[in-house]
């Protein structure tokens, strides 16, 4: 096994991203948490008020050798609307912005670049965000693989289960 990479990235719910990755060859570890606030040790009703500052995000662990870090970050922009600003549908708020949270000014670059690839795919601009990666706070144990474990969830079934499918369809020999 190569050396293990981590990307930390924003989509709005993390639920649906987070259902996404774990059926992604390749992917070691999804855990969703929020990140890129000011609040210490923030909780899901503090983010989902907007006041803290984090956004929804996941941290993915993947091995390169197995799932090119460009599957993952097509797998981002295909999960979500790059184009909402502070908006994913119903949820609305700075704590579900399209963002990528970046460790370093390499990892940034990468970002940078695969934001001007994916903007081919879109009539309108992406406006997904670049950060720096500051502390990642992993989210509530109710948050961890939501999907697999409230499947019969009426979000699971009307936002999710649409966004897996797609997913599926686009990238059919990495999701299962």
């Amino acid at each position: 096994m190569s050396e293990l990479r981590t990307l930390t990235l924003g989509a709005g719910c993390f639920w649906c991203l987070d259902a996404v990755y774990q059926r992604t060859t390749g992917v070691t570890s999804v855990i969703s948490g929020y990140t890129g606030g000011h609040t210490p040790n923030p909780h899901y009703r503090e983010v989902c008020s907007g006041t803290s500052g984090h956004a929804e995000a996941l941290q993915v662990t993947f091995d390169p050798e197995i799932v090119p870090e460009s599957v993952i970050l097509g797998l981002f922009f295909t999960g979500h609307d790059p184009t909402s600003l502070n908006a994913q549908g119903y949820d609305v708020g700075t704590q579900y912005r399209s963002a990528m949270f970046y460790a370093d000014e390499e990892e940034k670059a990468r970002f940078e670049a695969a934001i001007a690839e994916a903007q081919g795919l879109f009539e309108a601009p992406i406006v997904t965000t670049l950060e720096p990666l500051g502390v990642f706070h992993t989210a509530e144990a109710v948050h961890q693989d939501f999907y697999t474990e409230n499947r019969n969830n009426g979000y699971c079934r009307v936002i999710i289960d649409p966004k897996l499918s797609h997913a599926r369809e686009a990238f059919a020999e990495w999701v299962s």
